[in-house]
């Protein structure tokens, strides 16, 4: 028992045991773990789900409330979310080996109590160091509960019910980082800002009374870890996420910093996939890398993230710094995004009897690139009404995508695939968000410095009076700041949409990339989750 069994993974033998064990329940149309009452357990799973997703965004509106209250410097408070991100990056790839050595329920039922502990502590730190030791191990939980969901609701539906079901849990993935900026902001301003730590509690413990009746566990086996595999990809990732989220503020490869990072990160990340290569038993089954349509569903996973997530971190602090508008209001604009998403998301399972999985892709990347196009026409002197049709456009777009591209991923990849599957897939979504963040701030820094420049060309004495006029008139000249601080306005406005002129090309540039997948069978039940 000190060794996995080969079998499994390493022959075609195991593959071909789970193509049996695949077809079976498709025939059958019978669940993995059969529970007694599917929709609670499914409620229960995705209260746990909505905590863990909110926290990746909730707390960066009240970084200002906390550097204050634990007397932190600005370049120190964003270890706070620093390691969070690490600790996801360390966690989620070991997620299948943690589910198979100690089980699928305890891992999930242990991950949750850590996560609502350490979120209790987050909220009771009076001390940065202690802040950022609580965040890491609130990260490490999270990072095992966003792929064991994914895991755990595919394993209790029937395959009839998958499509629902995987759509109710896009929905999640989707709508809570959109969420989290504006829950943030309402409980920072009318509370305090420890509540965006407290607030997991009554979400989190009925959830984890419901777990305790009705989670089911997949068996436990004796499967060694690929040590060195990890260790390599554990540095690698971490290196990454360290020179992605600092890069900008170290000002890039003019630091030693970054340029030390990004060497350990190519240079570990290469060992990992050379020793992937050769060694008998390595970290991630050669059956995922293997299959055509799960890797083309990571690469997918990972421009979600950039669309997604890194959309919705910068759009908030834009409608504040360029508009004007307070924190809860900012919120307010991100929801109809949301509730796009919700809306397409209601339609996706019917569409998916009627159109091939594949298209609905192709659409979904099609209106939210429309979604963006329609973004780079944005000016300083409207108001929130084309914020508010844009951002719905483009939930609409992003809903259609999300469950059909999920199902494709995991068509060709057997039941006992499933938690290694969604670790990687979790794993490229929160990379892509990582990446995008950094990719976006770091244009749009550049590009305000260039639009900045090309608009001081401007200024002159004869345009001056020009700008008093529009200023309102009045006798004496605007002052230098008054001056400065429009041009400044203009230069970051034109870098924004430059930023939604590139996403909106990437997105267009890819969408036509799902045709070629091979056609997906379409086995959609229309009725809604049972009570059973």
């Amino acid at each position: 028992m000190a060794d996995r069994d080969p079998r499994r993974w390493d022959t075609t033998a195991a593959e071909g045991a789970g193509a049996e064990l695949h077809a079976a329940l498709l025939i059958a149309d019978a669940p993995l773990l059969p529970v007694r009452n599917r929709s609670l357990l499914l409620l229960a799973v995705m209260m746990v789900a909505i905590c863990q997703f909110l926290d990746a965004t909730i707390a960066n509106v009240a970084l200002p409330h906390m550097q204050a209250a634990l007397g932190a410097s600005q370049d120190s408070i964003s270890w706070v979310l620093t390691s969070f991100i690490m600790a996801g990056a360390l966690g989620m790839p070991i997620t299948g080996w943690l589910s198979d050595r100690v089980g699928s329920r305890n891992l999930f039922m242990g991950s949750t109590v850590v996560f609502l502990a350490a979120s209790a502590a987050c909220g009771a730190e009076t001390s940065l160091a202690g802040m950022v030791i609580c965040r890491f191990v609130q990260g490490l939980a999270a990072a095992f509960i966003g792929p064991m969901t994914q895991t755990i609701m595919f394993d209790v539906s029937p395959p009839s019910k998958q499509a629902h079901t995987v759509t109710t849990f896009g929905m999640i993935v989707m709508v809570a980082p959109i969420s989290g900026p504006f829950l943030g902001g309402y409980l920072t301003d009318y509370l305090s800002w420890r509540w965006i730590y407290y607030v997991n509690l009554p979400i989190g413990i009925p959830a984890l009374v419901l777990l305790w009746f009705l989670l089911p566990s997949r068996p436990i086996e004796a499967r060694k870890l690929d040590v060195f595999g990890y260790s390599a990809l554990a540095l690698g990732l971490g290196a990454l996420q360290l020179m992605l989220d600092r890069g900008q503020h170290n000002d890039w490869f003019n630091s030693t910093e970054t340029v030390i990072e990004a060497c350990v990160g190519v240079a570990a990340l290469w060992m990992f996939f050379v020793h992937s290569a050769f060694t008998r038993r390595p970290l991630f089954a050669p059956a995922l890398i293997r299959d055509p349509s799960f890797v083309v569903g990571c690469g997918f996973m990972l421009v979600l993230g950039i669309t997604n997530i890194s959309l919705s971190a910068v759009l908030p602090t834009m409608y504040q710094t360029l508009y004007g508008y307070p924190v809860i209001f900012s919120g307010v604009l991100m929801a109809p995004r949301g509730i796009g998403v919700i809306i397409s998301s209601q339609f996706t399972t019917r569409l998916m009897t009627l159109i091939d999985y594949r298209y609905m892709i192709v659409l979904g990347y099609a209106v939210a690139s429309g979604s963006l196009w329609l973004m780079t026409s944005w000016s300083l002197a409207m108001d929130w009404r084309p914020i508010v049709l844009a951002s719905f456009v483009q939930g609409l777009g992003l809903g259609l995508v999300f469950a059909p591209m999920n199902l494709i991923a995991f068509s060709g990849i057997s039941p006992e695939l499933r938690p290694d599957g969604s670790s990687l897939l979790a794993l490229f979504r929160n990379l892509g968000g990582s990446f995008g963040i950094s990719v976006i701030m770091t244009i749009m820094a550049r590009n305000q410095q260039i639009a900045h420049a090309g608009l001081e060309t401007h200024i002159t004495a004869l345009s001056l009076p020009a700008a008093q006029t529009a200023l309102g008139g009045g006798g004496a000249a605007p002052s230098p700041a008054l001056i400065e601080g429009l041009v400044g306005r203009q230069a970051a406005m034109i870098a924004y949409l430059d930023n939604f002129k590139m996403i909106a090309l990437l997105l267009l540039a890819i969408s036509p990339l799902p045709l070629l997948l091979k056609r997906t069978q379409k086995t959609v039940d229309l009725e809604p989750f049972a009570m059973e």
